[in-house]
């Protein structure tokens, strides 16, 4: 007894090759897609950005709250207006705006880390790479995808700190000018120097490739390190070196552009602090694609 086996009709006959699937070449505008997509689907993408947006808000009020507070203090005293001049000057408008930007840096240059390090801990940097060998266009996408993100999120989040903050700056006559170029350079470089931030932070991802380790050198190269030389400029602002070293430390150097960098001794000119901040990024984001590229992932 014998068995036929007969094909579908308007099917493929048994035995025949289906069609093979059309394979695109991987192009920086597929990777910047890719990158784009792995980036949202990150849940700490979502809890990073939106406690960015909470603190620089957050701040923004309380410094206008801050600002009402002093204010409502010197009328009752009866203050000089001269003594009114140097709070305006102390807290001007886009200082009270901007007022959260170095932790919200801070927090950016943690999702700076780990959008590389992320990868690493799961073994998904293998993927990447197979798709892209050449590696250095998926670390560019990955770049560019963090400093278009950081920038809209720190834009919005200025927006935001500007309308909560403005009902009382405005009823102390402390509304920011916008047709004052000065004003409006420190907001703008807020966002400039947020932007570095992130991607100094993911240079030193690429580098160390441990969450932990690049989070660590983040924070002590933003934080601890200027922290330290504030006190010992304090207590040694005789000291020539002192105050030059600090001046060039990464963080000092890039808030010369922001509304607090007038507020730090021998600051550097804006343009030329941004400067020395984007310099060492760039020597960090250089450092780490080279390793990206000469070593094994």
């Amino acid at each position: 007894m014998s068995a036929t086996v007969t094909a579908p009709a308007g099917g493929p006959a048994s035995g025949t090759t289906a069609e093979p699937t059309p394979v695109h070449n991987v192009t920086f505008w597929r990777l910047l897609r890719s990158e784009w997509i792995k980036l949202w689907t990150l849940r700490s993408t979502w809890w990073t950005l939106g406690s960015t947006v909470v603190i620089m808000a957050g701040f923004a009020l309380m410094m206008a709250v801050v600002v009402q507070f002093l204010n409502d203090q010197m009328a009752d005293a009866e203050t000089a207006p001269e003594g009114q001049g140097s709070m305006d000057g102390l807290f001007g408008a886009p200082t009270v705006i901007a007022g959260g930007y170095e932790f919200a840096a801070l927090v950016v240059g943690v999702l700076g880390a780990m959008v590389i390090t992320g990868e690493y801990s799961t073994g998904m940097i293998r993927s990447t790479f197979a798709a892209a060998p050449g590696r250095l266009n998926a670390f560019a996408a990955k770049a560019t995808v963090l400093a278009v993100v950081t920038a809209v999120l720190t834009t919005v989040s200025l927006l935001l700190g500007w309308l909560v903050s403005y009902p009382l700056l405005n009823a102390n006559d402390m509304t920011l000018d916008w047709s004052n170029g000065d004003d409006v350079r420190k907001l703008y470089g807020v966002i400039i120097y947020t932007v570095l931030v992130a991607l100094f932070a993911l240079g030193i991802g690429t580098l160390v490739r441990h969450t932990a380790g690049a989070i660590f050198t983040v924070v002590a190269v933003f934080m601890v390190v200027p922290f330290i030389f504030g006190i010992v400029v304090a207590f040694a602002s005789s000291l020539d070196w002192v105050l030059d070293v600090n001046k060039f430390l990464p963080s000092v150097a890039g808030s010369a552009i922001t509304p607090t960098g007038a507020q730090v001794p021998e600051v550097l000119d804006p343009w030329v602090g941004i400067g020395v901040l984007a310099a060492y990024t760039t020597v960090v984001v250089v450092a780490g694609a080279l390793r990206l590229k000469l070593d094994d992932a």
